[in-house]
């Protein structure tokens, strides 16, 4: 690559971390393309770390500040702010390396916040800032480099063209920004890259690719802040790429009150990981996709646009041929110290299509989500095609659980003759179509044609597309289309869930499974026989699981691996909360920032973050009972091949609810059983709401944001102007 042009350049002192800490942020903004491009420190008050912990909590105090009630995704004032937390970046427990990045999104038109993997969380704090803020819309393309070592920040012209993808992207600038380095493979493994690919130039549906280098395998390797479209954020605002480069990592950065403690907790996990993993998860085997064939085995596995839970050619795409696909014997965590190490990857794969046809590449994953989006969600089970579609999903910037649930959805509407050849450009989109189906994942990341553009800006839009433009019947899209708040549903199926109805369709940003995963414990177990039990852990959960986002740690190691005798010492709720593994977050955030938590103050946390998101969120015009809905087919059959899937399994389920199926049609039986169902959401939001301190209309109450400490005068102005009186609770 030729040297780049240099457009600006500042100079800065690096902050030390103070137990977990710089308190400081990276602003850079990019002007309003006109060139006026400018960098500054900005502090961080105690009282705003108090509030928002980190993380995601920081990013959205920042978001909220940048914009107002009327910015959208697309105005300059919209930014990308992607923080880790007071533990991203210790190297003495496992899962912390995660950061979240938070912006106003182009698929749900309010705040979204997306985790990623990699390096880029830890080095940007160890290059001295908590946040990296990023601001405005470029005049040309660009590469902002930070340079944690020599305390620069820099932006330079792209060389890259509009065409250009991740991993190109990717490799070019670790080979970049390491050619003065004495040691090539160390000085990559220094740098991280945020970059996403073509398809953002005009998709909705396209996350951030955050590269950390592989030195054994020598490649350059990515992780997804996938979801909500923060890479369409990223190409919008001009930029190619963002580059950290910090070396020498110690382990100590983080500067902890306590290391001792910090060793202990984290020695205590590792050897649960090493005796466990092989008889629980397999984590360290084949990553994620050890659920595939447990999903199929209860009926949550998506089939052909979540019609269907189950399939014969399960076999297919069972564990253990992923595991025979991955390169087994690796340290394959995606940050020092994570020996849960489910990274995996398949290396030497030959692609078959597309532009990089007939190269050897290595492919992240798939993971279990994706295992499904690119397969049996859409009729596929050939883990071979699925990697291959796995690696261009990443190349191009897509987030592949939308790209699945969206392409499931076509796949449906073309079978069902709401569209045709003529619509799809010619492609013949059945379930299970793989060369025309691989060649829709082309066309969308190129923009080819009219169809393939509104392919990629997700099932809202795509609705509304169909129907205008072919008359497509909006009713029945309704009814299939799988998604919530103008995000896809990710890949579990929750039909027989309540409380996972809940935990899809009745959260801040939309159905994605990092909120609440409630099936096994409502479904499976009965733990949850009443709305208020199945309230109870649609407040907890959520809030619980979201603490991860405020600190910089990865969900997995928490209930991924469990204590041996967990469900021996606990029962029920308790089980699932894993306590001995929270009392761990409490020892391991104490002994990093000196701080006396406990238990019941990491939820505290969580829900200050949580009803101040949602706040934000109405703010923008959303954020209110209209916006949790939840299509006909996330409740159960929607035409009759469903329900005679399981014709005994629901007619018992008619007769639970009071209703004889005797006599009846298949028609009226799913007629009755979802207008039944649809009677049980309405309770479940009831219950929902009133647990977590809000309204009939689902909004939180000044008495809740007083509790909490988050009724500064702009968020009680923001719910004066929204709490109604005929809102609130008889009760």
């Amino acid at each position: 690559m030729e040297k780049m042009k240099l457009l600006a350049q500042w100079t800065y002192t690096p902050k030390p971390i103070h137990r977990g800490y710089t308190k400081e942020v990276c602003f850079v903004d990019l002007g309003n393309r006109d060139g006026k491009y400018s960098f500054k420190t900005k502090p961080l008050s105690d009282e705003f770390v108090e509030r928002f912990t980190g993380g995601r909590g920081f990013g959205l105090g920042l978001l909220w500040e940048a914009v107002n009630e009327n910015t959208k995704w697309d105005d300059p004032e919209n930014e990308i702010i992607i923080s880790g937390g007071p533990l991203c970046g210790i190297t003495q427990y496992p899962g912390a390396g995660k950061c979240y990045s938070v912006f106003l999104s182009p698929a749900t038109k309010q705040t979204y916040a997306s985790n990623a993997g990699g390096y880029f969380g830890p080095l940007i704090k160890f290059s001295g800032f908590d946040s990296f803020e990023l601001r405005g819309i470029a005049d040309k393309n660009v590469i902002i480099f930070v340079d944690g070592d020599l305390g620069k920040v820099e932006i330079y012209e792209s060389p890259f063209d509009d065409k250009s993808n991740s991993y190109t992207i990717t490799d070019e600038l670790h080979e970049y920004f390491s050619a003065e380095d004495e040691d090539r493979e160390n000085g990559k493994r220094a740098i991280s890259v945020v970059s996403t690919g073509q398809a953002a130039h005009h998709s909705y549906i396209c996350g951030m690719n955050f590269s950390f280098y592989d030195l054994r395998r020598k490649v350059a390797r990515l992780k997804q802040a996938g979801r909500g479209g923060g890479g369409t954020v990223l190409r919008h605002k001009g930029v190619h790429a963002i580059v950290v480069k910090k070396r020498k990592v110690t382990g100590v950065e983080n500067d902890p009150a306590d290391l001792a403690t910090l060793q202990k907790v984290g020695i205590k996990l590792h050897k649960e990981i090493h005796d466990y993993d092989d008889v629980q998860c397999k984590m360290r085997k084949v990553g994620t996709a050890h659920l595939n064939e447990v999903m199929n085995d209860y009926h949550l596995l998506p089939v052909n646009n979540y019609k269907f839970g189950q399939h014969p050619d399960i076999n297919n795409i069972h564990s253990d041929v992923y595991t025979s696909l991955f390169t087994q014997g690796l340290p394959d965590g995606c940050w020092y110290g994570c020996s849960l190490s489910c990274a995996k990857a398949a290396d030497h794969f030959e692609l078959k299509t597309g532009p990089w046809k007939g190269r050897k590449v290595t492919v992240d994953g798939p993971e279990y989500e994706t295992a499904a989006s690119l397969g049996s969600v859409i009729g596929i089970f050939d883990p071979k095609w699925t990697i291959e579609a796995n690696f261009y999903a990443d190349h191009y910037g897509f987030d592949t659980i939308s790209l699945g649930t969206i392409i499931a959805f076509l796949a449906e509407c073309y079978e069902l003759g709401l569209i045709n050849d003529e619509h799809t450009g010619g492609l013949k989109l059945n379930f299970g179509n793989k060369e025309h189906m691989m060649e829709l994942i082309h066309r969308m990341a190129e923009g080819k044609d009219e169809f393939a553009v509104a392919a990629s800006r997700g099932i809202r839009y795509l609705k509304d597309f169909l129907s205008e433009k072919y008359g497509a019947d909006r009713k029945i899209m309704e009814d299939i289309g799988m998604e919530g708040q103008g995000l896809e549903v990710s890949q579990y199926r929750c039909q027989e869930s309540i409380a996972q109805w809940g935990g899809y369709f009745l959260t801040l940003k939309g159905p994605q499974h990092d909120e609440a995963w409630l099936i096994f414990m409502d479904m499976v177990n009965k733990q949850l026989p009443t709305f208020e039990d199945k309230a109870e852990a649609l407040y907890y959960f959520p809030n619980f699981r979201l603490w991860f986002s405020l600190v910089g740690l990865c969900k997995l190691p928490w209930n991924d691996i469990e204590p041996a005798d967990n469900h021996v010492k606990y029962k029920g709720i308790e089980a699932a909360k894993v306590p001995e593994h929270v009392q761990n977050y409490v020892d391991i955030f104490n002994a990093v920032t000196g701080k006396n938590i406990t238990k019941e103050d990491i939820i505290t946390q969580s829900e200050r973050v949580y009803n101040f998101e949602r706040v934000f969120n109405l703010r923008l015009g959303k954020g209110t009972r209209e916006w949790h809905n939840i299509p006909a087919r996330g409740l159960g059959p929607v035409f009759e091949d469903e329900y005679m899937a399981r014709p005994d399994y629901f007619d018992d389920k008619l007769r639970e609810a009071g209703i004889n199926p005797e006599g009846l049609s298949v028609k009226e039986k799913i007629e009755k059983l979802q207008a039944y169902r649809r009677g049980q959401w309405e309770q479940l939001v009831d219950a929902v709401y009133k647990r977590r301190g809000w309204n009939k209309n689902g909004i939180p109450t000044l008495e809740t944001v007083k509790r909490l400490g988050i009724d500064t005068p702009e968020v009680v102005e923001v719910l004066k102007k929204h709490l109604r009186p005929e809102d609130e609770w008889d009760n």
